[in-house]
């Protein structure tokens, strides 16, 4: 494996497969949070079952969370690759003749990201870590709330204007960072060139449809909290 990652074509394959598992846990992650749009309580008790149950969160959850860090840590070693190639910053390049903005700025767009996953985990990610292993809370319930918590919580989440602005604000990043990501990502694992326009198309419609119904999801919480 370390030798496979060595290499250059090694690092981009990789760089590709870590995002396109992220890319089908977005799809899921929406799905599942679209739910407390269309039914709080169907949304409470799908999220009390991902929450609870043992393959997810002793299985896929360390799975998830080290294709997250391994994604941004190999995206930012095949930046510094391409810099030290070039032997000049892609500022003082002529990138711009030849590239879009947003293929020249992925790290930009990807740091914007990694800070939007801070704000997120310490949103839900810990308070559930806290509930379920520290305090051995496993129940779903909170005192005060009839049936299962979630929906409460996440309602509570998008109160502030201030925090739904930055929500909005990091999934427009998350757009741009998918518009070049997705194609570039089957570029990585060899498409063909008759496919091209194909695989544009279709990742143009995930990269505006995924983080502008999130932006939905905060937005009608916070309008109707």
């Amino acid at each position: 494996m370390s030798g496979f990652l060595s290499s250059s074509i090694g690092r981009k394959v990789a760089m590709a497969l870590s995002a396109f598992f992220l890319m089908i846990f977005l799809l899921q992650h929406l799905a599942i949070n679209f739910l407390s749009v269309i039914s709080p309580d169907l949304f409470n008790e799908v999220s009390h079952f991902m929450g609870t149950n043992p393959l997810i969160q002793f299985g896929l959850q360390p799975i998830l969370i080290f294709g997250v860090l391994f994604h941004f840590v190999m995206g930012f070693k095949l930046e510094l690759q391409n810099k030290k190639a070039q032997g000049v910053a892609y500022a003082k390049n002529n990138g711009a003749a030849n590239s879009t903005w947003v293929s020249r700025n992925m790290v930009f767009s990807g740091l914007v990201i990694l800070g939007f996953l801070v704000l997120h985990f310490i949103d839900f990610w810990f308070p559930e870590i806290n509930t379920k292993f520290i305090n051995g809370d496993w129940s779903g319930t909170i005192e005060g709330v009839e049936g299962y918590r979630y929906y409460e919580e996440l309602k509570h989440k998008f109160v502030s204007p201030i925090r739904v602005g930055a929500y909005v604000i990091a999934f427009v990043f998350l757009m741009l960072h998918l518009l070049h990501g997705f194609t570039s990502a089957f570029q990585s694992m060899g498409s063909s060139a008759s496919r091209r326009k194909t695989l544009q198309n279709l990742g143009k419609a995930y990269a505006y449809i995924v983080p502008i119904a999130f932006i939905f999801i905060a937005i009608y919480h916070h309008l109707n909290h």
